[in-house]
């Protein structure tokens, strides 16, 4: 007799063990977001990444500027009179004044426009995807941009994902350290529950577990 008393215990727990790979991931959870934003809001100034591609102006020098130049991988650009000077991390404001400085040891006063055609940002701009997701992805940070927004753009879960013990990985800059956020994947995306929708933030990592079965 308590040999099977102890082999349904045992039972027992197993089962919940199992119920507990499909259960929601405990842990601070970060607060809704609107599926539609009432009010859209600027986000922080663009930094500039490699590989994004500069368009760069000078007024009334055409021929000292560069069209459809792209940021090398060192994180540099070169255009004429200016050599292998750093684009990356800067704003394109910021990027302005560091060509108009090099520029003003040849030119009276240039004046300096820097365009940024195509985006690709830095790794603290993207938004990284992995796991188990259709496509893992890095994208290039938006304002106001959802968990919603990129999970449709790596065509949501796969078929064995675990969604609702997903995770958010944020950089915290205020402590200088990492904080973990639960994510409901599943509810979002199969339930369509919007109290699972959360705004994202430069940087963010959301990791996709599978299910244990």
């Amino acid at each position: 007799m308590q040999s099977s008393r102890s082999a349904a215990l045992a039972l027992v727990f197993g089962a919940g063990v199992s119920l507990g790979g499909c259960a929601t991931t405990g842990g601070e959870e970060l607060p809704p977001a609107t599926f539609v934003s009432a009010q859209e809001e600027p986000g922080a100034e663009y930094i500039i990444g490699p590989l994004d591609e500069l368009t760069i102006h000078v007024w009334r020098n055409p021929e000292l500027g560069a069209e459809n130049i792209q940021v090398r991988p060192d994180g540099r650009i070169t255009i004429p009179l200016v050599k292998d000077l750093a684009a990356v991390g800067k704003t394109p404001s910021q990027l302005e004044e560091a060509i108009r400085e090099q520029l003003s040891q040849y030119i009276e006063e240039p004046l300096v426009s820097v365009i940024v055609n195509e985006f690709a940002g830095t790794f603290s701009q993207q938004i990284r995807i992995v796991g188990a997701t259709e496509k893992p992805a890095s994208l290039p940070y938006r304002a106001n941009m959802t968990v919603l927004d990129a999970m449709i753009s790596v065509g949501g879960l796969s078929e064995f994902a675990a969604g609702n013990r997903a995770k958010l990985i944020r950089y915290d800059k205020n402590s200088g350290s990492q904080r973990e956020y639960a994510l409901r994947l599943t509810d979002l995306l199969k339930r369509g529950d919007s109290d699972a929708n959360v705004l994202l933030q430069p940087g963010d990592v959301i990791i996709i577990p599978e299910s244990a079965f």
